[in-house]
């Protein structure tokens, strides 16, 4: 079982059954998922580059990634309908609690002038994206191995119906928010 799941279940749900005075324990909201993202518009070009992007999504989450494709032309980017462009990967239950505790404790923490997270990236919908430049934060990432830095998204689904209640959430999991 993860350590951050059972937190979520012992601190986080009495937390926000009392702060928005839900009726039921089911109520509280939960994380759904996470989905991890690598677009790779250069992958056009060079189709290697997709190889190493998938070894690393799969090192930094513990699961295969699926190669994510175009969904129409675009002449401008020199793009055809279903040419490979990225990589994406969908976490839940434990591997989803164990990323995210990874994500929190270890890699934001190795970030440049870290100062926290951006508190401004929610959906309306009690969903939090996070953009991140460079792969290398990761400590599954062998600094000598990589051929080329590449940034990614984070997307942490929640059942929260507001973005205060999903704020709320995050911020008693530990998310570093930004004071």
């Amino acid at each position: 079982m993860a350590r951050l799941y059972d937190f979520y279940q012992k601190e986080c749900i009495p937390a926000m059954i009392q702060e928005f005075r839900y009726k039921s324990v089911m109520q509280a909201p939960r994380l759904q998922k996470i989905v991890v993202n690598m677009g790779l518009g250069e992958a056009t070009q060079n189709i290697k580059i997709l190889d190493s992007a998938s070894a690393e999504l799969a090192a930094i989450t513990g699961q295969k990634p699926v190669i994510t494709r175009a969904r129409r032309s675009i002449a401008a980017f020199k793009l055809r309908e279903g040419m490979p462009i990225g990589v994406m990967v969908t976490l839940r239950r434990d591997k989803m609690f164990e990323f995210l505790d990874r994500l929190m404790n270890i890699a934001l923490p190795r970030v440049r002038d870290f100062r926290g997270v951006s508190d401004k990236a929610f959906d309306g919908r009690g969903n939090y994206t996070l953009g991140i430049k460079e792969q290398i934060i990761f400590p599954e990432i062998d600094y000598d191995k990589i051929d080329k830095i590449k940034g990614m998204n984070i997307t942490i689904v929640t059942s929260a119906p507001t973005d205060e209640e999903a704020k709320f959430l995050l911020r008693r999991l530990g998310m570093p928010f930004r004071s």
